[in-house]
């Protein structure tokens, strides 16, 4: 799916600490960024969800994914799938020409509360294949406070062993192809005083530091982290500051600077190992300091992946029929060009260009009462004049699957009504 040239992969992770989200998420998202990126993924910890905010989300989306989706579609963007645990929100967008080759979404969450809050920590997780190719992404908010280094790493490993799939071949985090972790892992900076630190930080010698995180000291230890890999730590400490401000935090508390935000990922080890000619996959790691809305600074990575393209046909092909106005009815067809688990359930939604989710359509046809239709079979359906839009405009037609909860197949850009 993507060479060196093009395809990029975006990942924010940030503890927004409650805020709520500033209106430009421009830079977070370096919107102006060439070569233009494919999927974005962005980890939250600490949104709001008092328990009034925790009811409603159930029904409404909260700000973040509004600001996010608001942002992200007119961009040609769309929300492929979200998973939310109380103040944990993972959410997961591609440009609209992926969607049909994102398959086999899922989505789990673990609960940790080592401490007796309950639910407040843990990870949740999406994983899909993106063009043949199992990915999975874990947003994990581990346990605070400087003396605490084992229990994340056990809450870490605890997540990573207990979240379980319904897919034959990668029932478990780990047996994914890649595997991104991230997220407010809390691990701190041990034995140097808070001077030492802010020296080290204000000289740009950010080197001193490195050997006293406790994740690179961890890593030393731990085998199952020893699979992971991190890009080096060339930002500042992106923990504590004081809100609207780039100053470590002033408070009584006086809490010492720490990289608590982190990216990593994993390739899973082949056997036997080949030699792989692979260019190191990730292009930036950093963090974005202009954000103040929280105590936290977001952190920031870019990758290309290059992965080779298992297939490029979707399992549905679709297209409009004839013209689409609101004052005629119209027709699709669409063939299913592969055999998958369909169901009379499946929906054909009509979306107008720039939509933000599968959800977001302006009107959408059941794909078949009864019977399901044969492989390479042409199935006509009509649709009433009274649901095609007023608006004209570009508009697009999407098979949504509700077994593999995804859109698989996508008409090309069509006119509805006027020019």
């Amino acid at each position: 799916a993507f060479s060196r040239k093009g395809g990029r992969l975006h990942m924010v992770t940030w503890n927004v600490a409650t805020a709520e989200p500033p209106e430009d998420v421009t830079s977070l998202l370096q919107l102006d960024v060439q070569p233009p990126t494919d999927l974005y993924v962005i980890g939250l910890q600490e949104v709001n969800s008092t328990p009034v905010r925790f009811i409603a989300d159930l029904l409404v989306e909260d700000s973040w994914s509004h600001v996010l989706m608001d942002t992200l579609a007119p961009r040609g963007f769309i929300k492929v799938t979200s998973v939310r645990m109380q103040g944990l929100l993972l959410l997961v967008f591609a440009k609209q020409v992926h969607l049909p080759y994102i398959r086999d979404i899922q989505t789990t969450y673990t609960r940790t509360g080592i401490f007796g809050y309950w639910g407040n920590k843990g990870g949740v997780s999406v994983r899909f294949s993106f063009y043949g190719h199992m990915v999975c992404f874990l947003n994990c908010h581990l346990a605070a406070h400087m003396n605490y280094a084992l229990e994340r790493v056990d809450e870490f490993e605890h997540i990573l062993e207990t979240q379980d799939f319904d897919m034959d071949d990668t029932p478990h985090v780990l047996d994914h192809k890649v595997v991104f972790c991230f997220g407010d892992l809390n691990f701190r900076i041990a034995d140097h005083g808070l001077h030492f630190l802010r020296s080290s930080i204000n000289s740009g010698r950010l080197n001193l530091l490195w050997s006293k995180d406790q994740l690179i000291m961890m890593k030393k230890k731990e085998a199952f982290l020893q699979e992971f890999e991190e890009g080096p730590l060339n930002f500042k400490p992106t923990y504590k500051f004081d809100r609207n401000s780039n100053t470590y935090d002033t408070s009584g508390k006086k809490r010492k600077p720490a990289w608590t935000d982190r990216i990593l990922w994993r390739i899973k080890p082949k056997t036997p190992p080949m030699e792989d000619d692979d260019e190191k996959a990730q292009d930036k790691y950093t963090s974005e300091m202009s954000y103040g809305v929280s105590d936290h600074k977001p952190v920031i990575a870019t990758f290309s992946l290059e992965l080779r393209k298992c297939f490029d046909t979707p399992m549905v092909h679709i297209s409009p029929e004839g013209v689409w106005s609101a004052d005629q009815d119209a027709a699709l067809n669409y063939t299913i060009q592969e055999d998958f688990m369909s169901s009379t359930w499946d929906w054909i939604g009509l979306y107008k260009v720039g939509f933000k989710s599968a959800s977001d359509y302006e009107t959408f046809v059941w794909v078949r009462e009864n019977d399901l239709p044969e492989t390479n079979e042409d199935i006509q359906i009509s649709v009433d004049k009274d649901e095609i839009p007023l608006l004209g405009g570009q508009y697009v037609l999407g098979y949504y699957s509700t077994n593999m909860q995804s859109i698989i197949g996508l008409s090309a850009n069509f006119q509805v009504g006027d020019l």
